[in-house]
C-alpha cells in the first residue's frame, strides 16, 4: 500500500456507502464521486452545524470551542466566512508569493548542502509553519513556537496537560495581546471583527484561530512529504516538469487528488434520514469520503495512474460546496512552488529511509504521508 493507492475501490464498486465505526459510533461513509459532491452541496440534509463533530474522529476531548466557519451552515457560515476571507486571499498576492518562493528556495538550498534530510520535521513542518506566518501577516519568528507543536496541534502534550491545552493558551494570549495593541495581523483582525453588528466573542475569535492552525497543518505536511516521496521514486518527473513547466499546475492538482490529504469529513443529519439505502438517526453523522471519491473510476479515467497533465480533474481534495476549503489557494501555492523549484534545482532525490503514516480504522486502512522520510537531494548541474 502506497501514498497513492485506492483504499476504497472494492467497497465503492460494491456499494455506495460503507458503515465504519468511529469512537463507538457507526458512521455511513459516502464513497462515490457523484454522491459525495451532491451531499457536500446539500447542507440542508447534511449539516455542518455540529460543534466538534465535523472532523472524524470527533474532537470534543481536544478543543473547547466550535471551529469557525466550518462548523456552521449558511447563512451563518457565509457571514462568518467573509470575516477571514481577506487573509486567505493573501495567497494570491505577489508579495506573499515571493515570500513562499524565497522560503522554499532556502529550504531546498539547505537540503542540497546536507548529506541527508528528514523531510517531515526538518522540511515540511517548518515550510508549513513559516508559510502560515505570511498568510496571517504575523512575524515569521512566531513559527518557532508553532514548529514545536509537531505535525498536529492536538497531539502536542506537556506533563499534566491534555492535548491542545498549550495550543489554546497560545491563541488566547495572542488574541489578548492583539486587542491591547492592534496591528494588521490575523489576531488583530479577529479582535476587532464584527458579526451581525457586534464584536466577535472570545470563543468566536478562538474558533477562527483554532481552525486556521489546525485545518491546514497535517494536511499540508502530508502533501509536501508525499510529493517528495513520489519524486524520490520517480526521478523522471523532475526532468519532465523542468521541460514542461506549463504542467506544474496540473501536476499539483493531480497530487492533491491522489494524496487526498483529508480522508473525509463529517456531516450531521438533523432529522432521521435514508442515505443511499442506509438509515441514519436524527443527529446521526455521515462521512463525505473525499479519498474514495477522488479515485472513482466513473469520474476519473485510469484513476490509479498519476497523470501530470490530467484535464479535467474534478477532484475534491479541498471539498465542495459552501464549505470549500478556505486554505485551498495557500496549499496550491506551496505545492506549485515546491514542484517548480525542485524541478529546476534538483536532479534526483535518493530515498534513504521511509516510515509510512497509516490511518487504520475498523473498515479500511490507508497510507497518508509519512511518520518519517529521509532523503538525499542531488543538485541539478
Amino acid at each position: 500500500m502506497s501514498n497513492f493507492s485506492d483504499s476504497f475501490q472494492e467497497k465503492r464498486q460494491e456499494k455506495a456507502v460503507l458503515r465504519c465505526p468511529f469512537q463507538g459510533e457507526e458512521v455511513p461513509m459516502i464513497l462515490r464521486h457523484k454522491d459525495v459532491r451532491e451531499a457536500a452541496k446539500d447542507w440542508q440534509k447534511y449539516s455542518s452545524d455540529a460543534p466538534f463533530r465535523v472532523p472524524i474522529p470527533s474532537e470534543e476531548d481536544v478543543r473547547t470551542m466550535r471551529q469557525l466557519p466550518i462548523e456552521t451552515d449558511p447563512p451563518e457560515h457565509t457571514a462568518y466566512r467573509k470575516i477571514v476571507e481577506p487573509f486567505f486571499k493573501r495567497a494570491k498576492d505577489p508579495v506573499m508569493i515571493n515570500q513562499v518562493e524565497t522560503l522554499i528556495g532556502g529550504l531546498i538550498e539547505k537540503a542540497l548542502a546536507e548529506d541527508s534530510i528528514e523531510i517531515v520535521r526538518e522540511f515540511a513542518l517548518p515550510l508549513q509553519s513559516r508559510a502560515l506566518t505570511y498568510l496571517l501577516n504575523v512575524a515569521e519568528s512566531e513559527a518557532d513556537e508553532w514548529i514545536g507543536w509537531g505535525t498536529h496541534v492536538f497531539r502536542d502534550t506537556k506533563a499534566g496537560e491534555a492535548p491542545g491545552v498549550r495550543f489554546e493558551r497560545y491563541l488566547r494570549e495572542r488574541l489578548a495581546a492583539a486587542k491591547a495593541a492592534p496591528g494588521n495581523d490575523f489576531f488583530s483582525a479577529l479582535s476587532s471583527a464584527e458579526y451581525r453588528g457586534r464584536l466577535l466573542s472570545m470563543d468566536e475569535a478562538m474558533g477562527f484561530a483554532n481552525l486556521a492552525f489546525a485545518g491546514g497543518r497535517d494536511t499540508v505536511i502530508h502533501t509536501v512529504s508525499s510529493v517528495i516521496g513520489y519524486l524520490a521514486e520517480h526521478a523522471e518527473v523532475l526532468d519532465y516538469l523542468q521541460a514542461n513547466p506549463k504542467h506544474i499546475v496540473t501536476a499539483g492538482e493531480e497530487f492533491f487528488r491522489t494524496i487526498s490529504p483529508l480522508t473525509h469529513i463529517g456531516r450531521v443529519c438533523q432529522e432521521p434520514s435514508e442515505v443511499h439505502g442506509e438509515s441514519v438517526p436524527a443527529k446521526g453523522r455521515v462521512s463525505l469520503c473525499w479519498a474514495s471519491a477522488n479515485f472513482d473510476e466513473t469520474a476519473f479515467e485510469a484513476p490509479l495512474e498519476i497523470r501530470l497533465d490530467r484535464r479535467p480533474n474534478p477532484h475534491m481534495a479541498f471539498g465542495a460546496g459552501a464549505h470549500l476549503c478556505l486554505g485551498a489557494a495557500h496549499a496550491r501555492l506551496i505545492v506549485r512552488t515546491l514542484l517548480s523549484q525542485l524541478s529546476h534545482r534538483v536532479e534526483s532525490i535518493q530515498l534513504l529511509n521511509a516510515q509510512a503514516n497509516r490511518e487504520q480504522e475498523g473498515q479500511y486502512e490507508r497510507v497518508l504521508g509519512y511518520e518519517s522520510l529521509t532523503v538525499c537531494l542531488k543538485q541539478r548541474s
